[in-house]
C-alpha cells in the first residue's frame, strides 16, 4: 500500500529538542516500497526532501518546504550464528536503545557500552555514534543503502564507510545515501571495554568483579540517566558539540593556565579534549536565554525548556563558540545537523 501524504504538520513531535516548525508535507515509510515511492513522487513534484530518523541529531531552525520522509520502518534478526560469532541486522527505523536491549537479551556482547543513545539504528552510522570508549566501527559488520542520485542500491563494508571521530562518508555526502538497514557482528562471549573511569567505579560500587555486559549496560545507563536530560522530560540532543582534537602544543598551553584541563592524547593526531569541561570551565554551565540554554548539570548539553526556536538555540551555542574561541584558542564543532 502506497504510504500516506500529510500536508502542514508539527515536526515538535519528530525532533528530540522538541521544536516546533513545520512540514509542508511528510510521508512515513514503513519498507523500501514507501521510500522508493515518496521519493519518486517529491522529484516529480520537485519537492527537496529531508530524511528524518529518530531527530535526537538535528537542530531545526526553520519550516520544511517540501518532504519529510520519515523512517518508520521495523525489523531485527539474527542473519548468522556459528555459535560464538552473531551476525544481526536491523532496520533503519528501529530506535537505536531498544535494539542494544535486544541484542543483550539474545546473550550477544558487543554493544553494551552503546546503550541509551538516543536515535535509530538507520542514523547511527552517519555520526559514527560512540561512547564509554566504543564506537559504531567496532561492531559495524555491513548496511544497505540507497543512491539517492542514481537511484540503485548498495552494500556498504567497513571500509567502505570511512569511519572516523562523529564522521562517516554518509556524513561527507548528505543528502546522497539512504541508509534502509544495517548489520553488526556480535559475539557471546564478552570482551569487556572498561577504560572510562566513571563505567568501573559504578561495577566496583555494585560489588560487581565479572561483570556481565548486561551489568556493563545497567551501570552506562544509570550514568547516563545521572548526567544527560531526558528528552522525552528537557527538549535537548545529547552532546551538542564534538570533543575538539588540537595539537599537543595547544592542550600544553592551555594546561599551563588550567592544570585541571581534561584532555586525552590521540596519538600523533594531538590531544582530544573535553569540549564539556571547556564549556563549564568558561562559566556557560547552567546558562538560561528565554527557554534556551545549557544544561545544569552537564555543560555539553544544550536544551529547550519548552518554548526556545531552533534559531535561539543557534544563536546561543555560536555566542559559547565565540567565547571558546577567546578564552582557549579552541573551534568547538557542532554536533547535531543544522536544517
Amino acid at each position: 500500500m502506497t504510504a500516506q501524504w500529510q500536508a502542514n504538520v508539527s515536526l515538535k513531535p519528530f525532533n528530540t529538542f522538541g521544536i516546533d516548525v513545520k512540514a509542508r508535507h511528510l510521508v512515513q515509510a514503513h519498507d523500501d516500497a514507501d521510500v522508493l515511492q515518496a521519493l519518486t513522487a517529491a522529484a516529480e513534484r520537485g519537492l527537496d526532501v529531508l530524511v528524518l530518523g529518530g531527530g535526537s541529531n538535528l537542530l531545526l531552525t526553520q519550516d520544511v518546504d517540501g518532504l519529510v520522509l520519515h523512517m518508520a520502518s521495523r525489523g531485527r534478526r539474527i542473519v548468522a550464528d556459528d555459535g560464538e560469532h552473531v551476525l544481526v541486522e536491523a532496520e533503519a527505523g528501529e530506535p537505536w536503545h531498544p535494539f542494544v536491549q535486544w541484542t543483550l537479551a539474545q546473550g550477544l556482547c558487543g554493544m553494551e557500552n552503546l546503550s541509551l543513545i538516543p536515535g535509530t539504528v538507520g542514523a547511527a552510522p552517519m555520526q559514527n555514534i560512540g561512547a564509554y570508549g566504543v564506537e559504531i566501527k567496532d561492531v559495524f559488520a555491513g548496511l544497505t543503502a540507497l543512491d539517492r542520485q542514481t537511484g540503485a542500491m548498495r552494500e556498504f563494508n567497513l571500509q567502505d564507510c570511512a569511519f572516523a571521530y562523529r564522521a562517516s562518508v554518509f556524513k561527507a555526502n548528505p543528502g546522497r545515501w539512504l541508509i534502509l538497514r544495517v548489520r553488526f557482528a556480535l559475539k557471546r562471549t564478552l570482551d569487556p571495554h572498561l577504560g572510562y573511569g566513571p563505567v568501573r567505579q559504578r561495577l566496583q560500587e555494585q560489588g560487581i568483579e565479572q561483570p556481565t555486559a548486561q551489568a556493563i549496560s545497567e551501570a552506562i545507563c544509570s550514568i547516563r540517566r545521572e548526567k544527560l536530560p531526558d528528552p522525552e522530560v528537557l527538549g535537548n540532543a545529547g552532546s551538542f558539540f564534538k570533543n575538539p582534537v588540537v595539537s599537543s602544543a595547544c592542550a600544553d598551553r592551555i594546561r599551563a593556565v588550567y592544570p585541571d584541563l581534561v584532555a586525552y592524547p590521540q596519538g600523533e593526531q594531538g590531544v582530544k579534549l573535553a569540549a564539556g569541561w571547556l564549556i563549564e570551565r568558561a562559566g556557560w554551565k547552567g546558562y538560561r536565554e528565554g527557554d534556551a540554554g545549557v544544561h545544569r548539570l552537564q555543560a555539553l548539553v544544550l536544551v529547550n525548556y519548552g518554548q526556545a526556536s531552533g534559531a535561539q538555540l543557534h544563536a546561543l551555542a555560536g555566542k559559547i563558540q565565540d567565547d571558546i574561541r577567546a578564552r582557549f584558542g579552541v573551534e568547538l564543532e557542532m554536533e547535531p545537523n543544522l536544517c
